[in-house]
């Protein structure tokens, strides 16, 4: 696959789930025209593009559809549910065919002819109005752009053509359009393949900067695009603006042609109401605000960041043992640079959650008419950010979690009412950051567990005796049992006993928790919390005996020192500690190590899920920025540690998981009820 290739299948996916969450925010109102404007706009985009790189069937099809809303944006005919369930269908084959175009696939092949008979017929029955709108936009907010676009030279030999761009800008509203004929159009060495001409574009209409960016989206790595927002409202409608392009010749122009921008502003600011061009913004408008980068060469950076940060331990160890002043300025140096760096590269690699929250209304979505249950999927926090990597790895955890609350959580329409509820579910996303993790909550107003059903299900299959005395939140917890469901018919959907286990074994392998509450009548919520990035972290470096382990800063409270005498050499213990009544855990003892013949041990306190913890530590080296390597699969069942480091003397430092170590040393220390004391 080439990489232009590449770049057309990563924007044709972008713009796939750009189109989706167009159609379903067109569902929820079928008289938005902006919406219709946004939905043939992203067509419109992937029809030309497959078309350049050969994907017939799919600009094809993509072709066609496009004629029914554009029939809707010219008041031709009128937008209904039909209309928007065969786009959907047409969504979903399109994918397909990204990864299927010769439609080699009997079942591909068949869709899109039975897909294309239906858009056929839809186009031939379209209802021609003659009396004004089949609807108003109350929602589209008009806007005034300046674009300069100024193309690579060899834009032609790659199959763009700099005109039909410009002629896809103008579409979206109302358009003045200047080109600029550089010098070497006019020597003897000009070529007739290559581009001498740069364009100015004064553009008002209801599009948005993404919008007009999107225009531009396969020649964004090699051409000089710059917008800027410089009016609310029609600027155009202003004379003393749109007339001075008549007379091009008595404005300044500088080497960037941002002088028709510049000029004008002046005139209408003082005789519009307009809301001003901001000096500076204009200033600005030769800088870049945005470039596309390969998610590889990401984890190359983080890959090269990581071990610079191995390196600087190194060094900074170095110059510790050879008491260099010199060496300790350059290594304090060095430490801060690498620190800003990695700092630097996390922000890079962080992604918002939205970015996938178009899956999840769309799941939610054909679930509700499969089911036939009446749903409203709420968000917030999605702009909260989160490694990439961590995002593709909970996306399918979380879309099970939503599945379940579809399926065994939100009621029908009719129990609901029975229940005194409203007719419609919510399901609420929320996401937000808490210290050096993400929480992510899916929460449900439906039927809620059954402590009593869940506990039967268990003891059927096995999973508890009879006569085990749990509690409510103990019973609820079994639902993470492999094989474990409430289910009683198998569907699609869910009953097939896999899922939940699922969810919480993917989850973990990336660091990470998920919890269950739950209120019968009233309501279910996951609450998963995840590492903000899998690479590096900041930890405290500790020694026990001979060995040296990293315990995560976000986990620490506080530290103390004890008599070593005053441990009883127990596994575990209570110590008052701040005034509190503390259970600490003698880790020389937990780990096989022989007692202590230090006279002081020292205590570092922990945050618990539920009451804090101590752990006992010979000595406390310092603050570790910890470069998180796997353990391998020979230490898959060792999940009191996440991972390991490589200190900077090259010996190995485990990284301890606080949350699963503190939970395997209460289970077996069998103390759960100490903060009841």
């Amino acid at each position: 696959m080439s990489n232009l290739q590449a770049v057309f299948l990563a924007e044709t996916e972008e713009l796939i789930s750009t189109l989706e969450s167009a159609l379903l925010e067109f569902e929820r109102d079928l008289s938005n025209l902006r919406t219709v404007e946004n939905i043939f706009r992203v067509m419109h985009t992937i029809k030309g593009s497959a078309s350049m790189f050969g994907y017939e069937n799919l600009s094809n099809i993509t072709h066609h559809l496009e004629t029914i809303f554009d029939d809707i944006r010219a008041y031709k005919r009128q937008a209904d549910l039909q209309i928007l369930e065969i786009t959907f269908r047409t969504v979903d084959h399109i994918k397909s065919v990204l990864r299927d175009p010769d439609l080699s696939q009997s079942e591909n092949k068949i869709r899109q002819e039975q897909l294309l008979a239906n858009i056929h017929l839809m186009v031939q029955q379209k209802d021609v109005r003659t009396s004004g709108p089949v609807f108003a936009d109350s929602t589209a907010v008009i806007n005034t752009y300046y674009i300069f676009f100024r193309p690579a030279e060899g834009i032609f030999r790659s199959g763009n053509n700099p005109l039909f761009l410009i002629d896809d800008l103008a579409t979206l509203g109302k358009a003045i359009v200047v080109p600029i004929f550089r010098d070497a159009l006019f020597s003897d060495n000009a070529q007739a393949d290559l581009c001498y001409t740069e364009f100015e574009v004064v553009l008002a209409g209801g599009m948005t900067e993404d919008d007009i960016r999107d225009v531009f989206l396969f020649v964004s790595d090699t051409a000089d695009i710059q917008i800027r927002h410089i009016a609310e409202g029609d600027l155009l409608n202003d004379l003393s603006f749109s007339s001075a392009f008549g007379n091009r010749e008595q404005i300044p122009r500088t080497a960037f042609g941002y002088g028709i921008v510049a000029s004008m502003v002046g005139a209408v600011q003082a005789k519009s109401t307009m809301s001003s061009v901001v000096a500076a913004d204009v200033d600005r408008l030769g800088q870049s605000t945005s470039i596309r980068v390969s998610s590889t060469k990401l984890d190359e950076l983080m890959n090269l960041v990581s071990e610079l940060v191995t390196s600087q331990a190194r060094l900074m160890l170095i110059a510790e043992q050879k008491g260099m002043p010199d060496l300790n300025a350059v290594s304090e140096n060095i430490e801060k640079i690498t620190r800003r760096l990695r700092d630097n590269a996390f922000s890079i690699c962080l992604v918002p959650i939205e970015a996938v929250v178009t899956r999840y209304q769309r799941l939610i979505r054909d679930l509700s008419k499969e089911l036939s249950k009446e749903v409203v999927f709420t968000t917030s926090g999605t702009e909260t950010e989160l490694d990439k990597s961590l995002i593709e790895k909970i996306t399918d955890p979380i879309l099970h979690l939503l599945r379940n609350c579809m399926d065994h959580g939100i009621e029908t329409p009719e129990a609901r009412r029975a229940r005194g509820k409203k007719k419609e579910g919510t399901i609420h996303l929320k996401a937000y950051h808490s210290g050096t993790y993400v929480h992510i909550e899916i929460s449900d107003d439906g039927k809620g567990i059954d402590p009593a059903r869940v506990r039967s299900k268990a003891i059927n299959k096995g999973l508890i005796r009879e006569d085990a005395v749990l509690s409510d939140a103990d019973i609820i917890e079994l639902i993470f049992s492999p094989g474990f469901s409430t289910a009683d018919i198998i569907t699609d959907v869910s009953g097939r006993g896999v899922g939940m286990d699922v969810v919480r074994r993917n989850i973990e392998a990336v660091h990470g928790e998920v919890f269950v509450e739950s209120k019968l009548n009233e309501g279910t919520q996951f609450t998963i919390r995840l590492p903000l990035t899998l690479s590096i972290m900041d930890g405290m470096l500790v020694k026990i005996a001979s060995s040296d382990y990293i315990i995560p800063l976000a986990a620490v409270d506080k530290c103390f020192e004890v008599e070593t005498r005053s441990l009883n050499g127990d596994c575990s213990q209570r110590l008052v500690l701040d005034g509190n009544l503390v259970p600490v855990f003698n880790l020389r003892n937990v780990f096989d190590e022989e007692r202590s013949g230090l006279p002081i041990t020292q205590v570092v306190k922990l945050n618990c899920e539920a009451f804090p913890v101590g752990i006992t530590v010979d000595a406390i080296v310092g603050e570790y920025q910890a470069v998180m390597k796997p353990l391998g699969d020979m230490y898959q069942s060792q999940d009191e540690f996440s991972g390991a480091t490589i200190l900077g003397d090259g010996s190995v430092a485990l990284v301890v998981d606080p949350s699963r170590f503190i939970r395997q040393l209460l289970s077996k220390s069998n103390i759960e009820n100490l903060n009841k004391n």
